[in-house]
């Protein structure tokens, strides 16, 4: 058909079902995986993401799981984990009571599940049909400690992004800003796809590249910005292009610092490692991004 002098042809029923079904996909978190970890931070933590599921109408489950390889590998004959198991099973009840009488009060629909075992596997056997997991920046195991094997192993291997959320949150604000760390690379694009349902939400959407110390942070790129700001323009989001001097104290802090200076509440960055005798190892910038989580921190590799 012709409007104004203008040629233009519109979309087959078959290319409007298509961006239909772009559309929705594009905006689903219906599913979320929780860990849900017995430790201070966890009341917070549950929150959040039960502000995240009323705010995407997602299905909320929560996962717990009892660590058995912590007293498998330092108890061999199996006498000390035969003895604690009781002693887990009845931390677990009580810990699940506790929180189910905190979710009588949600509107949010759920289900709990319980699974013995190494926490990354449990979330990572879940998450198969989640579109989300969230857990805290602290690892399950070993005391708590920072930064998280658990969060890091998920994003490297699980098929949905990752939401870390830092030991303080109390909330997401979902319209603050939000910054994505831009490379060029299949991870970051990854990343930037995946986050898609936050972006719609940010007031501003910052595409962040740090420069490199020769010839600046163009010339190793895959896909220049301009690709990463025309997809989300695909999807009716408008975008900053920035450039980040590099940090002395490296990539990481540069993206920290550019996410304090902007009141960002998300920063969204590709998770990246490699394999060395079957286990995975954190690249760099993924590691120390894990160590201080300062706003809530979307991976996807």
């Amino acid at each position: 058909m012709t409007r104004d002098g203008l040629r233009c042809k519109l979309p087959s029923e078959g290319s409007r079902i298509s961006l239909r079904a772009e559309t929705a996909w594009s905006s689903a978190m219906k599913s979320l995986l929780f860990n849900a970890h017995q430790d201070p931070g966890h009341s917070r933590r549950l929150d959040v993401v039960l502000d995240l599921a009323r705010a995407f109408d997602s299905h909320l489950t929560l996962l717990t799981a009892m660590p058995y390889e912590v007293a498998a590998s330092n108890d061999p004959y199996g006498a000390a984990f035969a003895a604690m198991v009781p002693v887990w099973r009845e931390e677990v009840r009580k810990f699940r009571e506790e929180t189910e009488r905190d979710l009588a009060n949600e509107d949010v629909p759920w289900d709990w599940v319980d699974k013995a075992g190494p926490v990354a596997l449990a979330l990572l056997k879940r998450s198969s049909l989640a579109d989300l997991v969230v857990v805290g920046e602290r690892e399950p195991r070993a005391g708590g400690e920072a930064p998280s094997f658990t969060a890091g192993e998920l994003a490297l291997t699980a098929d949905c992004p990752v939401l870390v959320l830092p030991d303080e949150c109390t909330r997401m604000d979902l319209e603050k800003p939000a910054l994505v760390a831009w490379d060029g690379s299949a991870e970051a694009s990854h990343a930037l796809r995946a986050a898609l349902p936050f972006l719609k939400r940010a007031s501003t959407v910052y595409l962040a590249t740090v420069q490199t110390k020769k010839g600046g942070s163009k010339d190793k790129f895959d896909l220049p910005p301009i690709r990463g700001a025309d997809y989300l323009s695909h999807h009716r989001i408008s975008s900053e292009m920035v450039e980040l001097e590099q940090s002395e104290n490296g990539t990481a802090q540069a993206i920290r610092n550019a996410a304090d200076v902007r009141g960002v509440g998300l920063i969204v960055m590709g998770a990246y490692g490699r394999t060395r005798l079957s286990e995975w190892v954190f690249g760099g910038v993924t590691r120390a991004m894990l160590s201080d989580v300062r706003v809530p921190l979307l991976l996807k590799h």
